[in-house]
């Protein structure tokens, strides 16, 4: 399988459709709102709450709606959450709404985004099947991350020809494009679960509870968090360690850029040229790129090294790909929707500790010091992760063959 026969099968186009013009409603909404409340209240730090705001909320909708990806048919899910998405948007385009229930709107984003996410990673293994799965989600990791580079500029120019209010509703159309395309674009599957006894809340917070009772799934979803925990700090603190370097703006966007750089291409290049038992094979390997470049962080690299340094970690996010194998392997079909919107809920909150907790560390040591204890750090977790699950891995087949 390779990513033109992934792009070849016609569901998967209009998920991967769907994703790009959703991404770009979602990036244009967020700046035009920053640009609102900072304009109404001046405050640089309400109006940095437009970003945060959309990622807090993931642990209530892990915790408390992930059941939803499983009870109903994947497809009503994917349109349902993009319908919400439509309306919400679409409200916050009001003119003069006040600030706090902008900031409400904001929070049903961030809650509907965990559920929409998981139940559309849920459905990619019955519409890329075998192999392509860990490729399909590539993609759309890839798409994810340009379109969002690219939704700041749209966001941007439509600023500067449209009114905040027709901003939103642009955003608000592509939600509903989006929609459209999920709904007669896919097949509507069956739920994978028809246990509708309990509230969703209830059959959620128990899903939580079976998935991380999986011995073999813990550390695999330990390892899809705390890696990307630790691997942040340059990125969390390229504002300061550009500072001591005495260097300017600039340096500090290449810092910002080289990472994600280095795992586009990084992603590119296993995809094309690694095999899918080779990618699972070199999960643990490849992890370790992340960190590795930023125990040279240690000899206070200037503004090229720390350049190629970043770069060359960006390749080690490429230990997803296999992951995403090996998590699917391991997670029962009833439990996959709850799983895989708690993995990535998870994610996002991971890394959001892990920028908080870089800055905080940075009050108190210099930046290049911390950035080389997010390089040890990392290196542990993986290896203990890795070891952990390798020995549920051998367990598993051990068993197997004696039956």
């Amino acid at each position: 399988m390779t990513y033109l026969r992934v792009l070849a099968i016609p569901e998967f186009r209009m998920i991967f459709a769907a994703q790009v013009i959703a991404t770009l409603g979602n990036v244009v909404a967020q700046l035009t709102l920053s640009v609102v409340v900072y304009q109404r209240t001046g405050s640089p730090l309400l109006s940095a709450l437009t970003f945060a705001l959309g990622f807090a909320p993931y642990l209530l909708g892990a915790t408390l709606l992930s059941a939803v990806a499983d009870r109903w048919p994947p497809r009503d899910v994917l349109v349902g959450c993009q319908a919400i998405s439509c309306g919400v948007v679409a409200a916050m385009a009001v003119p003069g709404m006040p600030i706090a229930p902008l900031f409400l709107l904001l929070l049903v984003l961030g809650t509907v985004a965990p559920v929409f996410q998981g139940a559309r990673a849920a459905t990619l293994p019955d519409v890329v099947t075998g192999d392509g799965y860990a490729l399909a989600r590539s993609l759309l990791r890839l798409v994810s991350q340009s379109t969002q580079l690219i939704g700041f500029a749209v966001g941007g120019v439509l600023l500067l020809v449209l009114s905040p209010s027709v901003s939103l509703l642009s955003a608000a159309a592509g939600c509903a494009v989006a929609a459209v395309l999920l709904r007669f674009g896919t097949e509507r599957r069956p739920a994978r679960t028809t246990d509708a006894g309990d509230s969703i809340a209830k059959a959620s917070l128990a899903g939580v509870r079976q998935v991380m009772a999986l011995p073999g799934l813990r550390p695999l979803l330990l390892l899809t968090w705390l890696p990307p925990a630790f691997a942040v700090a340059p990125e969390a603190l390229a504002v300061s360690y550009a500072d001591k370097l005495g260097s300017g703006p600039a340096f500090v966007g290449l810092l910002l850029s080289a990472a994600p750089a280095g795992a586009v291409l990084g992603e590119l290049l296993a995809g094309a040229f690694l095999a899918p038992a080779t990618r699972v094979r070199l999960v643990a390997p490849i992890a370790t790129l992340m960190f590795l470049p930023l125990l040279a962080f240690a000899v206070r690299p200037g503004a090229a090294l720390a350049t190629l340094l970043l770069f060359l970690c960006g390749f080690g996010f490429t230990y997803a790909m296999g992951l995403d194998q090996r998590v699917i392997d391991a997670t029962p079909e009833n439990l996959r929707g709850r799983t895989l919107t708690i993995a990535l809920a998870g994610l996002m909150i991971t890394q959001g500790l892990g920028f908080a907790a870089a800055g905080a560390a940075a009050e108190f040591v210099a930046p290049h010091v911390v950035v080389v204890a997010a390089g040890v750090l990392g290196l542990t977790t993986v290896l203990l992760c890795v070891i952990r699950s390798d020995a549920h891995r051998l367990a598993f087949t051990e068993t197997a063959r004696s039956l």
